[in-house]
């Protein structure tokens, strides 16, 4: 077995010994070079295809939860996929395994992983004007993708930071568990940071291209650019996330429609979709007031008007009640303010809306130990850890609440197991003063 075969196995098995990890930083200062699949020419890459797809696996559920799971409405997921696969079959690598969701995001944004796992926020669906606009923003997604453009900043990143990694990791005597130990270098803030203008060039360009292989008119990728132009005057607070990961400005936008009024001209008497679009997200636009409620509550949450920000919350439940980002959003308002017990309340009642998700039931567990109730909270965040494992703060906290249930041995394994990947900070000191007075630690 070759070493690249040695790291696929491990990556499935969630093992990363050192030798394995320091090829993998190796990768692209030893043979970094690959053919584009966009256009054949050479680029500098830090991953596999192979690679490309074990990140998805790995990463983007974390991302995916973070922010708040898929929506609870099979018809709007199942739409989303069906306008991705009806493009993705044309790109430059149709052989990807490209999987599509709405998420429970209220901000503006769409991103993806190198594999071509996509996420979508509700907050962009509810703008979006028709099909076309969406076939757009699908097809940006892809460009990204097709053009390896995570792989090319991993390539870039790995070949200056493989002579650090790998003293840093040469310095250690233990196995890494799994690539959500090497977040810092593969997770899913770094595969997710800013494209430069280039890349976001390209990503328009091929866009375009698919969308109007597809069958789109080429002027939905314009009205996609009007349209966060537009908003970025209007309410910028609302575009932070998504111009942090793609720089836009007007350029973006008249190339665009160069393109469409030259190029494609003969695409655009096509329909754009306005009427599927719309019937397809009716249940999205119903709630339309509440996410706009949710989306100045969580501007304000980030300038700390908690205060402003609980109003807008409030706002949110009263027009839609079962909504599970409005009362997550309100736990976390509550939180910020030191109001636990009123915080739980509505973590508990997002958790019985959407037990699938993982994010309120991590909730419960945190508020529940701050309550000091170690039972309830060992509970909420085992459930956390098995929805969506790799955390090992949450091993961590598990171990805390053991140790309130008496549990010693137990607390003890959980403390053992956040050391062998965590040796710093608070939480690591505190760890391993309780294995060392148990008499597990020298």
């Amino acid at each position: 077995m070759n070493d690249h075969d040695s790291l696929s196995a491990a990556l499935q098995r969630n093992r990363l010994n050192r030798r394995q990890l320091l090829w993998l930083f190796g990768a692209a200062a030893l043979s970094g070079c690959a053919q584009s699949p966009v256009g054949g020419k050479s680029i500098l890459v830090g991953m596999s295809e192979d690679d490309e797809k074990a990140v998805d696996k790995q990463v983007a559920p974390q991302q995916f939860s973070q922010d708040m799971g898929p929506v609870q409405d099979g018809e709007v997921n199942r739409y989303l996929s069906s306008v991705g696969e009806r493009m993705d079959k044309l790109t430059h690598r149709p052989q990807m395994p490209y999987s599509y969701r709405v998420l429970n995001a209220n901000h503006v944004n769409a991103y993806t992983f190198p594999g071509g796992a996509m996420g979508v926020t509700r907050g962009i669906m509810v703008d979006l004007q028709n099909e076309a606009e969406l076939g757009a923003l699908l097809g940006h997604e892809l460009g990204h993708v097709n053009a390896r453009h995570a792989a090319q900043r991993q390539g870039q990143a790995m070949v200056a930071q493989v002579a650090v990694a790998g003293a840093s990791i040469a310095a250690s005597s233990t196995e890494w568990g799994g690539l959500v130990a090497v977040g810092g270098q593969l997770g899913a803030s770094a595969l997710l940071s800013s494209y430069s203008r280039d890349n976001e060039r390209e990503a328009d360009a091929l866009g375009q291209e698919y969308m109007v292989r597809a069958g789109y008119p080429a002027s939905g990728m314009t009205g996609l650019h009007q349209l966060l132009v537009d908003q970025q005057k209007e309410a910028p607070g609302l575009l932070q996330t998504m111009f942090s990961t793609h720089p836009m400005n007007v350029e973006r936008r008249d190339t665009a429609r160069r393109l469409a009024e030259g190029k494609y001209a003969a695409s655009l008497k096509r329909d754009p979709g306005r009427e599927r679009f719309m019937d397809n997200t009716a249940s999205l636009r119903r709630i339309k007031p509440t996410i706009e409620s949710c989306q100045k509550g969580e501007v304000a949450m980030a300038d700390k008007q908690y205060g402003k920000a609980e109003g807008q919350f409030r706002e949110a439940l009263k027009k839609t009640p079962r909504d599970y980002p409005a009362n997550l959003l309100m736990a976390q308002c509550l939180q910020a303010q030191d109001r636990d017990r009123d915080a739980l309340g509505y973590a508990e009642s997002a958790k019985a809306i959407y037990p699938q998700e993982a994010q309120a039931h991590k909730l419960v567990g945190v508020l529940a130990l701050g309550l000091k109730d170690p039972a309830a909270a060992y509970a909420g965040l085992d459930r956390y850890d098995r929805l969506l494992p790799g955390d090992a703060g949450i091993g961590f906290l598990k171990g805390v609440a053991l140790e309130g249930m008496g549990k010693r041995q137990e607390a003890a394994q959980q403390y053992a197991g956040y050391l062998r990947n965590n040796r710093q900070g608070k939480a690591a000191e505190y760890a391993y003063s309780r294995l060392k007075g148990w008499g597990y630690a020298k």
